[in-house]
């Protein structure tokens, strides 16, 4: 039998609290990204866009509620901080 690598929810919060970030338990994959982008700071920012570099060039396959929490949350927010910064 063959296992499909996965990033699900929980994998997204367990990277997300290994940055040291503070999730709550039980948060959505949505919730978690919105924790993950508020005050956020250059290390913050550098720290995120290396994990989700890491899991888009990943074999993983991300599910469907996971990519579009960070499509929806984090890349936007990532995108604005770093706009803000070269201004």
């Amino acid at each position: 039998m063959m296992y499909a690598d996965l990033i699900d929810q929980e994998d997204l919060l367990g990277q997300l609290k290994a940055l040291g970030l503070q999730i709550p338990s039980g948060s959505t994959a949505e919730q978690a990204c919105e924790c993950a982008v508020r005050g956020l700071d250059i290390t913050r920012a550098n720290e995120l866009r290396r994990m989700v570099k890491d899991m888009y060039t990943s074999s993983a396959t991300i599910l469907p509620d996971v990519r579009r929490a960070i499509d929806l949350q984090l890349l936007p927010a990532l995108a604005e901080y770093q706009k803000n910064q070269s201004v």
